[in-house]
């Protein structure tokens, strides 16, 4: 589109443009037209005239076609006052033709005016395609300048502050992400961990959120702002508490159960009641005097606990036995870890119990049973297990003998360390004694 008002003016640029390969969809002499020829048949151009005859000049013409249609303007101009100059720099022109000029400077002109514009429109596109996502995501955005105040807040954003965009905007970062004292954005650039922390809503309510901020370079290297994002975890704080909750009832379920099993397994041997107990309680301490993680210390409580239930299956007479088994007995007898394997084997603990079980009477030169495993095949638990099971059952009263005591227990387990019992465990349980850290019941 070409808007000249001087006839032999327009007649000429109209031919240089159509020499150069470009077509002119209209040409006009006033301002008012401009409006119903886009509307009609919109350019990708128009080069229009500063000084228009008439009650719309070119600049009020060229402000119109960008901000109505993003029709880009080069404007013509031979001569205009300041005035006139500031007004045409407020339209941002894509570009200035001074008259007179040859046809290579309108090329140019028109080129470098064509390149701009479709570079802009690709900005646009896609800051509105990148606006169009962060309005979308759940993660509440803010962006930050120089100054720490607010120039783009998201919707999540809004909605998690209790801000709305209007009243966010140009306000201090701090003052709508409320942290208290907990986070200084003007000293902490960057947060690239993403940090729990609790925020102070506008309402003054306290959430729980978890919090990232990145710091906005620009090209010489200094930052001019901030994008900081963050996420309400209430939901997932408080599906957490309940998770922990039931993970306490169920912890205390299955106590509850294998204290169940435990009495039950002694009110068919009243001559070794409270033998399993006594076993965890100096299982556990050693575990404990070995720096074993928790989850572990508690899975050899559990299988010390119960690590005599396979004598279910052995028959109470042989139990109760009051003077020495006979091989047969005996050989019944070594059945019990294999049985209480079996017993356990399909439930889902969470912890290894039933080889744990399994292994207690394993011994480190292969010598145990059920099947004679050595060194490196027995579990860590099941070495701390057959240590106190030993300690325990040489230090207590049997019906077919007295008690050794527990001197004569711990030095049964200290000849053998490293033979048939574990050398780590068995210093374990030596210290303990000795530093009257533990006593049986």
């Amino acid at each position: 589109m070409v808007v000249e008002d001087e006839a032999l003016v327009a007649r000429d640029l109209v031919s240089m443009v159509k020499s150069l390969d470009y077509e002119v969809t209209d040409l006009i002499q006033n301002g008012e037209a401009v409006i119903q020829s886009v509307e009609n048949n919109p350019p990708d151009l128009a080069i229009m005239d500063i000084v228009l005859k008439g009650r719309v000049d070119g600049i009020e013409a060229a402000a119109i076609l960008w901000e109505k249609y993003s029709i880009p303007v080069v404007y013509l101009t031979s001569f205009a006052d300041d005035l006139t100059f500031q007004r045409a720099k407020l339209t941002e022109p894509f570009g200035y033709l001074i008259k007179p000029y040859e046809e290579r400077e309108l090329e140019l002109t028109i080129e470098i005016a064509l390149y701009k514009a479709r570079m802009q429109r690709l900005l646009k596109e896609r800051e509105h395609w990148l606006s169009t996502i962060l309005k979308g995501i759940d993660d509440g955005i803010i962006v930050s300048n120089e100054k720490g105040q607010i120039t783009f807040i998201n919707p999540s954003a809004q909605k998690i502050t209790g801000w709305k965009e209007m009243e966010a905007i140009e306000q201090p970062v701090d003052k709508v992400i409320d942290l208290g004292k907990q986070i200084d954005f003007q000293n902490s650039l960057a947060l690239p961990d993403r940090q729990e922390t609790s925020l102070k809503t506008k309402t003054g309510q306290e959430i729980p959120v978890e919090l990232t901020i990145a710091p906005l370079p620009e090209p010489r290297g200094h930052w001019n702002g901030q994008v900081i994002v963050f996420r309400d975890i209430s939901v997932r704080r408080q599906a957490e508490q309940e998770l922990l909750e039931s993970w306490a009832k169920l912890q205390r379920a299955l106590k509850g159960t294998i204290e169940a099993i435990s009495i039950m397994i002694e009110m068919r041997d009243p001559y070794t009641a409270g033998h399993q107990r006594r076993v965890a309680q100096l299982a556990e301490a050693m575990a404990t005097r070995l720096n074993l993680p928790v989850i572990k210390i508690e899975g050899i409580k559990f299988a010390a606990q119960i690590h005599d239930i396979g004598k279910l299956y052995v028959p109470a007479e042989i139990l109760s036995k009051p003077t020495k088994l006979s091989e047969l007995e005996y050989a019944i007898i070594k059945t019990h870890p294999q049985a209480g394997y079996e017993i356990l084997k399909n439930i889902e603990f969470p912890w290894p119990i039933a080889d744990i079980v399994l292994q207690h009477h394993e011994r480190l030169d292969g010598s145990g049973y059920p099947a004679g495993l050595k060194d490196g095949e027995i579990l860590p638990e099941a070495r701390i297990l057959s240590v106190a099971d030993v300690v325990e059952a040489m230090s207590s009263h049997r019906p077919y003998r007295p008690s050794f005591g527990i001197d004569k227990a711990l030095e049964e387990v200290s000849l053998n360390s490293g033979i048939l019992y574990d050398s780590q465990a068995v210093f374990a349980c030596q210290q303990l004694f000795l530093e009257k850290a533990f006593s049986f019941d």
